[in-house]
């Protein structure tokens, strides 16, 4: 007898159970419950000898998230850039979540394997991107930028004539990795992982953190003909600001470099004809990365990652040993073309939505979401006590509260207190950033849900609790 009562169907009912309830919760639900803390359970919570029972501790799990979960799949959540899940996204993840556990080998996983081809030769059609490049779905952007970094890692060293994933960078000069402000934080934690060092990158910026193209150009005059990295931004997190990949294409092909473009959400932008000419260019590029788990809407985790020559992921990725397979591109291994040997089987859900909503529907979420952020940035625009920061390319506003009789120096602290507010508060969720050194709010815009009345909450939210803050003081 097995040491576990099987009790698989009758835990279905309560998950379905549970997630009717929150697909069905009022519209003014709290995005952050006002038990997200007081109802945690004690921290030094013994292991008990004598368990539950599945049902007891499925139940009591449930309605502990009913209660203190924070809905960031939920139309009001703003913060960071969480996508939500699509209905098709949601049901092909739950259906396959008892079937095949380990999408990384064909020999394991024939249909997942084939899957995460046909998903990823569609995500390559989405975004434009040639057909011949190789992909690989990863945990999040930051392991696609890892994937890519990586390749660019591995190609810099056979440059110099080393294979550098053999033998290491012991030896070589400092791998020179050129890029503007806009360079995402994952980008300098992958060149630290891949042991190129956080602080080898070269910046140059202007003083609102675009490129100087003049001075990049003038760094890659400067190395001779020697190999170099060009880390481009499609999205800049604070306001949505793009790189000019078209620009730095042409120098990376100038002088012979490596182009990765790290697009985590902006590489959506291909996806419109309103907003594509912010990604020209990107078919240029040598590698690319993107997330699913934001605009795509699928469930956390899922990046994906896209490299022109195919050949370089399986030396640096390959995991060798008598009982595993080997790299087979007829049937491919995707476990030997990214960092994870075990996979968790992201492409059914991103193969489903695709299928399921096609080009069209993906073209009319991102449409509805840019004029969703032009109606929060005319609403801050017409607000005397509102001030908008940046222009709004995409999907990210970014503003602040600055009202005639508050001190310029006064403003961080207010805004940083009025920021926590809005996170306890709990109608909308988003928090602060420094934006060209003052402190604003950058409501992202991605979720599936989120329709006009979401938006007027943000600034009825900012409002409301501005006026709070200040009665009481930051």
């Amino acid at each position: 007898m097995p040491p576990f009562p099987d009790e698989s169907l009758e835990l279905l009912e309560l998950v379905a159970s549970y997630q009717q309830k929150l697909l069905t919760a009022p519209p003014d639900a709290l995005v952050r419950p006002e038990a997200t803390e007081s109802g945690l359970p004690p921290g030094d919570l013994a292991l008990p000898e004598h368990g539950l029972g599945a049902a007891e501790a499925v139940t009591e799990l449930s309605e502990r998230l009913l209660e203190t979960a924070i809905r960031s799949a939920g139309p009001r959540f703003f913060h960071f850039v969480i996508g939500g899940v699509t209905p098709a996204a949601l049901a092909a993840d739950m259906l396959t979540s008892t079937a095949d556990q380990n999408t990384g080998m064909w020999v394991s996983s024939p249909i997942g394997a084939h899957t995460e081809v046909l998903a990823l030769r569609w995500l390559r059609e989405l975004f434009g991107l040639p057909a011949a490049w190789s992909g690989v779905l990863t945990s999040g952007a930051t392991m696609a930028n890892f994937v890519g970094l990586a390749s660019a890692r591995r190609w810099w060293g056979a440059k110099h004539g080393v294979d550098v994933d053999v033998e290491g960078l012991s030896g070589l000069p400092r791998v020179p990795v050129l890029a503007s402000g806009h360079l995402h934080s994952s980008a300098v934690k992958s060149l630290g992982m891949l042991g190129i060092g956080r602080s080898s990158v070269r910046f140059h910026r202007r003083e609102d953190g675009s490129v100087d193209l003049a001075g990049m150009r003038a760094d890659l005059a400067s190395l001779g003909g020697a190999p170099a990295i060009i880390s481009a931004s499609a999205g800049e997190v604070n306001a949505g600001a793009f790189d000019p990949i078209s620009e730095l294409a042409d120098l990376a092909e100038e002088f012979g470099a490596w182009l990765h473009v790290d697009g985590a959400f902006g590489l959506f932008a291909a996806v419109s004809e309103r907003t594509r000419h912010l990604v020209a260019g990107v078919e240029r590029a040598n590698s690319v990365g993107s997330d699913g788990h934001k605009w795509l809407n699928v469930p956390y985790d899922c990046g994906f990652a896209f490299v022109r020559h195919p050949e370089l992921l399986g030396p640096i990725f390959t995991n060798t040993a008598a009982y595993l397979p080997g790299v087979e591109l007829e049937r491919p291994n995707y476990g030997n073309l990214g960092p994870e040997s075990s996979r968790r089987a992201r492409a059914f859900a991103v193969w489903a939505t695709l299928a399921a909503y096609g080009r069209s529907g993906y073209r009319r979420m991102v449409e509805r979401h840019l004029d969703l952020a032009q109606q929060l940035a005319e609403r801050v625009r017409r607000e005397p006590s509102l001030e908008l920061l940046a222009d709004v390319p995409l999907n990210i506003v970014c503003f602040r509260y600055h009202p005639d009789d508050v001190a310029e120096n006064e403003l961080d602290a207010l805004n940083s207190a009025i920021a926590e507010a809005v996170i306890t508060d709990g109608r909308v969720h988003f928090g602060s950033t420094t934006h060209r050194g003052m402190v604003a709010f950058r409501p992202a815009i991605v979720n599936w849900r989120t329709g006009p009345a979401d938006i007027d909450l943000i600034v009825e939210v900012v409002l409301d609790l501005a006026e709070r803050v200040r009665q009481v003081g930051p």
